[in-house]
């Protein structure tokens, strides 16, 4: 597996921190307001900003014209049914929950490289897939004897990952010859469209300014998560193996299982423990660093 460098390093944290922290936002957010709405607002406020980035570092806008079938693949698997599915999961299940579910799209990515692509996996890394997945079954398990209703949040969840799982392992191999934040901004502008155009048709009647945790849950998705997070994810989704850079970034349900609790009062059980042990595990079986032989 391949060790992270210190600018990898670094983006790791900060995407994981402002990842995980905004699982209960999220929740706060659509507690009592659409949540497509709420999606579709956090990234129309955050298109401008990430339009700026490019501007101010240079960064061109121009795609090749041959270019946009496969920017608009990576745009549905990587954003347009991730963004949705997870979203209106949130108003089924508590954000810790939500937030490890939709972090099973490691164990997809696995399978999918696999099958797909080919992909040999190492025993290290066949030990974290099982891991994630162990931890995983815990959850579904616990929802789909919970109350009716929550397997629906289950499901959505679990679709969410697998196309995310999809455009990760799509992403790794374009052959779009164009910058990070380029294929960020187009994929973000042409996944607001959609979103946007799905909330005016099924959410217009409960349209209403954003007030209170609504606004402010807004203002973080606008500025942080769609400002920064998601250019910093397809810069580890590129520049690291595809099984290294999903299952490194499973800290981030951690700390949405924690804050969750702690802000949104939410109960914790002991499967949501388990799963959080069991994903420590995942990750350090692809970033903990191989021995090194001595001769």
């Amino acid at each position: 597996m391949q060790r992270l460098d210190p600018r990898q390093l670094l983006t790791l944290v900060l995407l994981t921190v402002l990842w995980g922290l905004n699982w209960p936002i999220m929740k706060l957010g659509v507690t009592d307001y659409p949540p497509l709405s709420f999606r579709a607002l956090s990234m129309i406020g955050g298109l401008p900003l990430l339009a700026l980035v490019l501007v101010v570092l240079k960064v061109p806008f121009r795609l090749e014209r041959r270019h946009w079938p496969a920017l608009l693949l990576l745009t549905v698997t990587n954003m347009v049914f991730w963004q949705i599915c997870i979203i209106l999961a949130l108003k089924y299940l508590s954000s810790g929950r939500a937030a490890i579910l939709g972090y099973t799209m490691p164990i997809f990515s696995a399978l999918i490289g696999a099958w797909l692509f080919s992909t040999r996996l190492t025993a290290r890394g066949w030990m974290g897939v099982s891991a994630a997945a162990l931890g995983v079954s815990l959850l579904l398990w616990h929802e789909l004897t919970g109350l009716a209703g929550r397997p629906l949040g289950v499901l959505l969840a679990l679709f969410g990952a697998a196309t995310w799982a999809l455009g990760t392992q799509l992403l790794r191999r374009t052959r779009i010859d164009a910058a990070t934040l380029t294929l960020s901004f187009w994929m973000s502008a042409i996944s607001t469209v959609v979103i946007a155009a799905l909330a005016f048709v099924t959410e217009r009647p409960q349209w209403k300014p954003p007030a209170g945790p609504a606004a402010w849950a807004i203002l973080y998705n606008a500025v942080l998560i769609v400002g920064y997070t998601q250019t910093a994810w397809f810069y580890l989704a590129r520049t690291l193996p595809p099984l290294a850079s999903t299952l490194s970034v499973m800290l981030i349900p951690v700390v949405g299982v924690f804050t969750g609790a702690v802000w949104l009062k939410e109960a914790l059980h002991w499967q949501d423990y388990a799963a959080v042990l069991l994903m420590v595990v995942a990750i350090a079986s692809v970033l903990w660093p191989a021995k090194t032989p001595t001769h």
